[in-house]
Parts: C-alpha cells; structure tokens; sequence
C-alpha cells in the first residue's frame, strides 16, 4: 500500500465562512509559528494534500537551491558557440 503521509497528526480544523482556518496551538508551538506570519501553502491536487511551510524557511531553501545550481553550472563546461 501507498503511504501518501509520513508524519504527525495534529487534529483537525474547520474551515470559516471566509476560508479560514485556526492552526492547532501545539502545532504552532512545535514550528514556531507566531500571529502576523505568512506561510507559503503546496497542494498536490492528484493525491488531495495541503501542506505548508514558513515563508522564511521556503526562502532559504531556494537561497540553498540556487547556490547547488550554481556550483553545478561551474562544473559543467560552457558550450561553444558556432559550432
């Protein structure tokens, strides 16, 4: 079987009439996620998953992600033009 899930339950949360939702405190807790935060959200829309990170740690991992791409270019040889 499957597994489309590999971590921790937190409870469940309802959905407001605006499309709220309240993140449960000892999640909160757990990442330490303050009032006024943004968070990006991910959705894989085949598997109907919604997930979530800090926006600071999202940038990070793209500050990351760039610097691997750029050591990745230094290693390959530049194609030459012309041929």
């Amino acid at each position: 079987m499957m597994t489309i899930f590999k971590g921790k339950a937190y409870g469940s949360v309802n959905v407001g009439d605006r499309g709220q939702i309240v993140i449960p405190a000892n999640l909160r807790k757990e990442f330490n996620i303050k009032a006024g935060e943004q968070l990006m959200v991910f959705a894989d829309p085949e598997k109907k998953i919604i997930s979530m990170m800090h926006v600071r740690d999202f940038s990070e991992l793209l500050e990351r992600a760039g610097q691997v791409i750029s050591k990745l270019e230094e290693q390959v040889p530049s194609s030459k033009k012309g041929k």
